[in-house]
Order: C-alpha cells, then structure tokens, then sequence
C-alpha cells in the first residue's frame, strides 16, 4: 500500500512538473532571446544562454519605436476599463441583488443573456455607433465600450446575495440610505469579488487586440498587441527586438500574477461557496 502511494506521488508530481516545464521553457527562452545579439538568434542559434548579454536591447525598443506611447496607451486604456467596469459591475451588482423593485430578476435575466452573444456580431453595430459619433480613433472607442459588461454584473450579483443582510439593517437604523450602504457597507465586504473581477478585467484588457484593431488607424493611438504585430515591419524582423518587446508587453501582467494571485483565489473560492 505504501509503495503504491508512493508511485501515484512520483507520477503526480512528474505530471505537474511536465505542466510546468512546458510553460516555463516559451518564458525562459522569450527572455534568453531578448538580450541576445541579432547574429546569435538568426544564425547561430542553439544555445540558451547569450555569449554577450544585451541589455541594451529594450533600450532599443524605445528608441527606434513609439513603443513608449503605446505602453502609455495601453496603461491608460487599461486602467480606465478596468476601474470602470468594476464600479458599474459593483453598482449593477448591488442593485440586481440587493434591492427590490418591479422585473428585477427578469431583467437581470435579459442582460445575462447578452453573454450568449459572440462579440463578433456586435462588433459591426458598435463600430457603426462609434462612427456616427465621430469617436473612431480616439481613447473614447477604446475605452467605454467595454466599461459594462454582464459577466462582471453577474459575479458581483451572485456574491453579493450571500452577504448577510443584518448589517444593512443596522446601517438603515442608523439613518444610512442605499448609497451610504453601497459604499459603507457592500463594497467593503465584497472586496475579493471586486478584486477578482478586476484582475481579470486588467488582463483581458491589457492583451486585447480585435476590437484596438478595429476602432484605430493612427499610430499615435496604437496599444501595445498593435504594436507588436507591426513591430517586425518596422525592424526586419530583428527576434531579439521583438523578444524584449514582448518581455516588455507581458511584465505587468507577470507582476499583477504575482502581487495578486492569493487574491483571486480568494475571490473565486468564496465566490464558489457564496453563489
């Protein structure tokens, strides 16, 4: 019985670290190809490890590139979207769970329905809308489309049911009005949901790269998944550039991974037992 426990741990485990290696091996050689000189990627290849390290190579990307204007594009978008969403998400939230008035729950339910529908078809009508308001090519098309969205609705909704409601009746006695309560008390309390939802806002945003695609044409307006897909007809292709702009492009959501996943976690694990 031990050796048989043992064995299903070693093969556990082995699984886990094939997993791991097949995720970390792209990271590890995006990063050896980032400070390697443009003779070692193209033709000699092989190794690993660069003969020179090139650190100069990210200073490069800025230099020869707007790269800095579309790291600030992408930043300001990004935070805009995702600061947005998780208030209008956080307000839906409270008003489809803890509030009472006429069609609530039939409401909800044709707004949770917009989720079957691909992003696809509404891309067209939004395009069309954003152009009869003349907003194509500016920070408004990129950004307010997708300010509301029902999934983050419906995942504020499901954990806001399970707060306890005792609370709110104090705060009611207390003389506290629906806003006072939305702020005072449900938003504090549903800090990991919010968290969670914006976690996954920031990365959603952050790599998008259709919808930038669609509603901008200058390359002053241009985010960084634009960037970089014509980052190898600025620069011939030089692999080495367009590594340490993609080290560049992923490093704050490598950051946001590591400063916030004990977060998310938490907010899906009690987001699970909530709902």
């Amino acid at each position: 019985m031990i050796r048989g426990r043992v064995l299903r741990l070693i093969v556990l485990y082995s699984l886990l670290v094939a997993v791991v290696l097949t995720m970390l091996i792209p990271l590890m050689w995006m990063i050896s190809t980032s400070v390697k000189t443009k003779s070692e990627v193209t033709f000699q290849g092989g190794g690993w490890l660069p003969k020179k390290w090139r650190w100069d190579n990210f200073g490069q990307v800025f230099k020869r590139t707007n790269f800095s204007l579309n790291y600030w594009n992408s930043t300001f978008v990004t935070l805009v979207v995702t600061f947005g969403q998780v208030a209008t998400s956080a307000m839906a939230g409270f008003a489809f769970s803890r509030l009472h008035w006429p069609g609530r729950d039939k409401v909800f339910l044709a707004y949770l329905a917009t989720l079957m529908i691909p992003s696809t078809v509404t891309m067209l009508p939004d395009f069309i809308i954003l152009r009869e308001l003349g907003w194509l090519d500016t920070y408004r098309a990129l950004a307010l489309p997708g300010i509301f969205t029902a999934f983050g609705t419906f995942l504020c909704r499901q954990y806001m049911l399970g707060l306890p409601r005792d609370l709110e009746e104090a705060a009611m006695i207390d003389g506290c009005g629906y806003l006072r309560i939305f702020l005072n008390v449900t938003v504090p309390l549903s800090y990991p949901v919010l968290a969670t939802l914006g976690i996954l806002t920031f990365m959603g945003i952050w790599r998008c790269f259709d919808w930038p695609l669609v509603v901008t044409f200058t390359e002053d307006m241009r985010v960084l998944p634009i960037a970089l897909y014509t980052f190898q007809g600025q620069i011939d292709v030089e692999y080495n550039l367009l590594m340490a702009a993609s080290l560049l492009m992923i490093l704050p959501l490598i950051i946001l991974f590591v400063f916030g996943q004990k977060i998310f976690v938490e907010g899906i694990r009690l987001g699970a037992v909530k709902g």
